[in-house]
């Protein structure tokens, strides 16, 4: 057994329970607070979704041990909520129930959708609420209640909160969760607040120290120019984003802070990563590291990486081999594409083009003439030609070996 600590509904609330305890059941059973209800438990159907330090959360799959000492809302703590009881009239005047079993962690999701969408996009809704299952409706009404709600809000002048708060990518409640040390020295703090940029008043990007990737690997290749002039091109931030295909900045950059967008095309999934990145660089190693972090609302996903990087003089000092350390971790929908095996041949390639990207513009050659695909970057393809290129080798071995 092991004794965690949630801020539940407001209240503060202690408990002993098993590692293997998943949250819904120490609501349900240890709280009584069954408005949280259990439908497929595998995360799929959405009916027990509630907001975990404020972000919606499966509460099926989430272990309660892992959010020790978070904040826990459940539709029963959304009663005085000004959001949700715009939803339930606006989910009573549409039909957008029938059963119910469904609603509460619909109106949840839904929540989280007002806070956020900038405008009441009928298609951006239907994408943002598909992982929340019904059984009953059709969808028709509970489309209408929140893009009724949605608009409503925009008209009296109520701002969306871009990413619906969220500062930093992960598991929701992971921030607060840890074990006891064994020493009985205190537990590990939660991630310090975002920092706030001193010229724009935004957010700025929180970097959670023992944050580690859940895959890594390692990137070469050579520059046909000096180390001193690939360095100098690597400080400036603005060129180097468009020598990588698919990727824009937004607004002005400084040596220290980036903050930008790639598109990515996989299939029939598009995804806009918008998303902001710390830049450290040491002239003395000729190293550096970029930590960024971005989500995609409308594919519901979202990513976390870091890129390392160190210049070595090559043939006599004329070129340069760049060394590139790369680790992420990717949640959502695009997470079903993200096999280490196949990110990293579809990395090389992507690596390759940046390097004759990098290349023509130290040549002196201008945006327009980079083959930096501005139309996004269509992963698909790129996935198409490695599994390709593995069939062919993979024939090339059953059939070479018997001849």
């Amino acid at each position: 057994m092991k004794r965690i600590s949630l801020n539940i509904n407001g209240k503060p609330v202690s408990g002993s329970v098993e590692p293997r305890t998943h949250l819904a059941d120490f609501l349900r059973e240890g709280r009584d607070l069954t408005g949280t209800h259990l439908g497929c438990e595998h995360g799929v159907c959405g009916a027990c979704t509630i907001l975990v330090d404020g972000v919606p959360v499966r509460s099926c799959i989430a272990y309660a041990v892992a959010c020790d000492g978070a904040k826990i809302v459940t539709i029963e703590g959304l009663d005085d909520d000004e959001i949700t009881r715009e939803l339930r009239e606006a989910f009573k005047r549409e039909h957008a129930l029938q059963c119910g079993y469904c609603t509460p962690g619909m109106l949840v999701s839904a929540r989280d959708l007002v806070v956020r969408s900038l405008d009441a996009d009928e298609h951006d809704i239907r994408v943002a609420m598909s992982g929340n299952l019904c059984r009953c409706t059709g969808y028709v009404g509970i489309i209408k209640a929140i893009k009724s709600v949605i608009a409503a809000r925009r008209a009296r002048d109520i701002a969306a909160v871009a990413g619906g708060g969220r500062t930093m990518v992960g598991p929701a409640g992971s921030g607060h969760a840890s074990a006891e040390p064994a020493d009985g020295s205190p537990r590990r703090a939660a991630p310090a607040p975002p920092l706030q940029s001193a010229s724009t008043g935004k957010s700025r990007l929180s970097v959670d120290p023992t944050w580690i990737p859940q895959v890594s690997f390692d990137q070469n290749f050579i520059v046909n120019y000096p180390r001193q002039q690939v360095w100098e091109m690597f400080g400036r931030v603005r060129e180097v984003a468009a020598c990588l295909p698919g990727a824009s900045l937004i607004g002005e950059p400084t040596p220290e802070h980036v903050e930008g967008q790639i598109r990515v095309k996989v299939g029939p999934i598009a995804a806009e990563f918008r998303g902001q990145a710390e830049i450290e660089r040491d002239e003395s190693s000729y190293s550096g590291k970029i930590t960024g972090a971005g989500n995609a609302i409308r594919s519901n996903s979202a990513t976390r990486g870091v890129i390392g990087y160190r210049l070595l003089p090559a043939r006599d000092g004329q070129s340069t081999e760049v060394a590139v350390t790369i680790g992420y971790t990717l949640t959502g929908m695009l997470a079903q594409f993200g096999r280490p095996s196949i990110v990293q041949d579809v990395a090389a390639q992507l690596t390759a083009a940046f390097a004759q990207n990098l290349e023509a513009r130290l040549g002196g050659k201008t945006t327009a003439d980079l083959s930096s695909g501005g139309g996004g970057l269509d992963a698909g393809s790129l996935i198409f030609s490695v599994v390709a290129g593995r069939l062919q080798e993979l024939f090339r071995r059953l059939f070479g070996s018997r001849s």
